[in-house]
């Protein structure tokens, strides 16, 4: 683990990993324009979609749902994919995976429909989707990485 005084550019960077070192020497103001400038885009994307499928307060959520087990696929895809390059270039991952796939995702909507099924009387759909959910982005996220990964290797194979 880095020591508190080390800089840190993403909360997902591990400083014992060489590639991921690489992000660092990158200027902080670059890797937060690039954060920023991915997070518009994801949220963007985000909201449009969440706006063409919208739900009642006691229907499942279907579009945030959507959205965030897609999100998490395309991070895991996004992570295999920079293993695979060494870490890729240093803006890779922040305007990726932390702007356009941070933004794309969303807890927050997430937790308000949750809670918005409760108070409309629909604890079974608040339930089905906190469980859906967590068990979709955790499946969509090893499923992501794992296909990535095996695709990448058997194109070096050949």
């Amino acid at each position: 683990m880095p020591e508190p005084s080390e800089p840190r550019s993403d909360p997902d960077v591990d400083l014992r990993v060489p590639a991921d070192r690489r992000e660092l020497t990158v200027r902080p103001a670059t890797i937060l324009a690039a954060i920023a400038a991915g997070g518009v885009l994801g949220a963007l994307a985000r909201a449009g979609l969440q706006h063409a499928a919208p739900h009642p307060p006691t229907g499942f959520p279907w579009a945030t749902f959507a959205i965030n087990t897609s999100g998490c696929l395309l991070i895991g895809v996004l992570m295999a994919v920079l293993g695979h390059l060494g870490g890729g270039h240093p803006l890779a991952r922040p305007f990726f995976g932390v702007g356009v796939l941070g933004g794309f995702t969303t807890f927050s909507a997430y937790a308000v429909d949750i809670q918005q099924a409760l108070v409309a009387g629909a604890p079974g759909t608040a339930l089905a989707y906190l469980a859906a959910t967590l068990l979709g982005a955790l499946v969509a996220v090893g499923l992501g990485d794992a296909v990535t990964a095996s695709l990448l290797r058997r194109r070096v194979a050949r």
